[in-house]
């Protein structure tokens, strides 16, 4: 697979963005971050690289980075209301070496009770915008992000790491592995439907809910750079990557076809559902999607003959773009599922 390609966040989407007031006046850019002096490698517990390294300014940069990415963090979580300020600090700004968007972590902290959270700021890129935009629309999460100019700021998504649950946490007493194959299979839809690539283990958590005598599993991506970007059809189903063959391994073991089936009806009707409920803020984001580039004519041209082939629709032939391929995979499989009367002649 090439290194994803930046794509910048054009007039249309900037328009987008701003009138569902995902764009504000940020006091940090990406830029002013990477103006750091001193920086050393994070090391795990097991004395494993990160490939995350914490990165050290001059004490002028420092308070001045300090008292602006606060002000970020009230912004992200409480719309600026600046009295929670004045109880936080950075306590530490780290930066990924590793992947396409190389983001800075901050990590702050309340200094009341040693409490700690993190924000992440990055590059703005059109195609990660496009994913963080539709997974806070047709996805059971919701994402808060802002956006100014060339950066771009996301909150911290909080779960245990797909590759770690499956090294540390699966095979353990009170895992009950029929759930997760249950919500592998929805992930796996939710991914499809709305093409959202590169699901390796690595790319998304897994949050865990008490319930009761059980727990409760949701899968949540944490990486959307690879929305609507790859050519290859199987980029856009988890199931195909074999950082994932413990999962896939568990839903062939514990489900009938017939079970397997009705779990992606049921997360298709979802979607439809809440596709319907933001049927004019989805038309608005697809249209931009449509008159935006975020791949390349080859990979067009590629996703569009395979999925051509997968429906069993030529229809997808006459797309000339990610967008449009978008739109038609949306209504191509939602078509198709237990809403498909209401959901067949919605305009999209």
């Amino acid at each position: 697979m090439d290194k994803k390609i930046h794509f910048p966040v054009k007039e249309k989407l900037k328009n987008y963005l701003l009138l569902y007031n995902r764009v504000t006046n940020l006091p940090v850019s990406y830029n002013d971050l990477m103006h750091y002096n001193h920086s050393f490698p994070i090391i795990d517990k097991k004395g494993k690289d990160t490939l995350w390294e914490s990165v050290m300014y001059d004490s002028e940069t420092t308070s001045i980075l300090s008292k602006g990415l606060t002000s970020i963090y009230s912004l992200l979580k409480t719309e600026g209301d600046i009295s929670v300020m004045e109880h936080l600090q950075v306590e530490r700004i780290d930066y990924c070496t590793f992947g396409n968007s190389n983001p800075f972590k901050i990590r702050i902290v309340n200094q009341l009770n040693d409490n700690f959270d993190h924000f992440y700021v990055k590059k703005a890129d059109a195609s990660r915008i496009y994913g963080l935009e539709l997974e806070d629309l047709l996805s059971p999460n919701r994402i808060n992000y802002l956006v100014d100019e060339n950066t771009l700021i996301e909150e911290h998504i909080a779960g245990i790491p797909g590759d770690v649950f499956i090294n540390e946490h699966l095979n353990r007493p009170q895992t009950n592995k029929v759930r997760i194959a249950k919500e592998f299979v929805k992930f796996n839809e939710r991914c499809f439907v709305r093409l959202l690539g590169d699901m390796r283990s690595y790319n998304y958590v897994i949050d865990i809910t008490p319930d009761f005598e059980e727990e409760q599993y949701r899968i949540r991506a944490i990486d959307f750079d690879q929305q609507s970007y790859e050519g290859n059809k199987s980029f856009y189903l988890p199931q195909f990557f074999k950082e994932n063959n413990a999962f896939v391994q568990m839903c062939i073991d514990l489900m009938t076809p017939e079970t397997f089936k009705q779990y992606q009806l049921e997360e298709r009707s979802l979607i439809a559902r809440r596709l319907r409920t933001e049927k004019y803020k989805v038309k608005d984001l697809l249209d931009c999607m449509r008159k935006d580039e975020i791949s390349t004519r080859e990979k067009v041209f590629q996703l569009k003959n395979e999925l051509s082939k997968h429906h069993g629709d030529e229809k997808f032939l006459n797309c000339n773009n990610m967008g449009d391929i978008a739109r038609a995979n949306m209504l191509a499989l939602l078509k198709i599922s237990k809403n498909s009367k209401s959901t067949s002649h919605t305009h999209y």
